[in-house]
């Protein structure tokens, strides 16, 4: 049985209904996500864990980007405060519903909920709403963390803010959609984590989240700038970062449309995949 045979034996529901069955699951879909010790460990307190152990590891180096006279600069978790907001998105998105997903592909929850008046819109709307709804909750965690222990100064101009808000959510949104389609590849619930988790966790070292992307070389820039994690970064550090420090990225400048417009083609091939992809029950079931 795949989605489309599951729509067909369940006629359409009104749009009304749809909708609300979609806040239901909203909710349901939070606390359950909630529930889970090791998935709220390893996407929501993850980010947050880290800034802490660069910020204290690094606690007594000298600060970064300071003048030539020795003032200036920023401390390193002011520095890594960027990355960690990226790597929360991709997270929260990209490595919670790919392991999610196959998950309950694997025990049998998707067949279940497509033999059921369940509308696909629906189970999704929950799924995107408890990823919008647990990533907001630990960007602010992360932004509290650094600011009242850390001391990290944070942006007052409104325009930054925009800035933070758009990038956000756009990226939360872009990693829900490849998150999804992610959710197809592992064979089985029981390897999910083992597919996923190095697809993530090697984006972050090549993407500047975890080391200066500066410093990397050139080809592996050229790598890292295919994937939406890079410009997510990237993004966050023009809303938190000097203005001095643009001149560190590839082209010397922050470059927000190049990231809207790189995260908005990784939301159009998410959405792709996803069509093709997505079945309440594998293939080969």
């Amino acid at each position: 049985m795949t989605s489309s045979t599951s729509a067909s034996a369940n006629p359409p529901l009104p749009a009304g209904r749809t909708i609300r069955l979609g806040l239901s699951r909203i909710g349901y879909e939070t606390k359950a996500y909630f529930r889970q010790g090791d998935s709220v460990f390893f996407t929501f307190l993850f980010p947050i864990l880290m800034l802490s152990v660069f910020a204290v590891a690094f606690s007594t180096a000298d600060k970064i980007g300071t003048n030539p006279d020795g003032g200036g600069g920023i401390s390193w978790a002011a520095f890594y405060l960027p990355g960690m907001l990226a790597a929360g998105m991709l997270l929260s998105g990209v490595q919670n519903l790919g392991i999610d997903i196959a998950g309950e592909k694997g025990d049998g929850t998707l067949k279940r909920l497509g033999g059921s008046p369940l509308p696909v819109f629906s189970y999704f709307m929950g799924k995107m709403g408890m990823v919008l709804a647990s990533a907001i909750g630990q960007a602010i965690l992360l932004l509290l963390v650094a600011r009242f222990l850390f001391d990290v100064s944070l942006p007052t101009e409104p325009e930054k803010w925009m800035t933070f808000a758009w990038v956000f959510l756009f990226g939360v949104v872009t990693s829900c959609v490849l998150g999804i389609a992610l959710s197809a590849l592992p064979r089985s619930g029981k390897s999910a984590t083992a597919v996923v988790i190095p697809i993530v966790l090697l984006l972050q070292f090549i993407s500047g989240v975890y080391l200066n992307f500066s410093q990397l070389p050139g080809w592996l820039q050229n790598v890292a700038s295919i994937f939406p994690l890079k410009w997510m970064a990237q993004g966050m550090r023009s809303v938190f970062l000097p203005e001095s420090f643009a001149a560190a990225e590839p082209s010397g400048a922050w470059d927000l449309g190049l990231v809207a417009a790189v995260m908005g083609l990784w939301l159009v091939i998410g959405l792709v995949l996803c069509r093709f992809t997505f079945r309440w029950i594998r293939k080969d079931s």
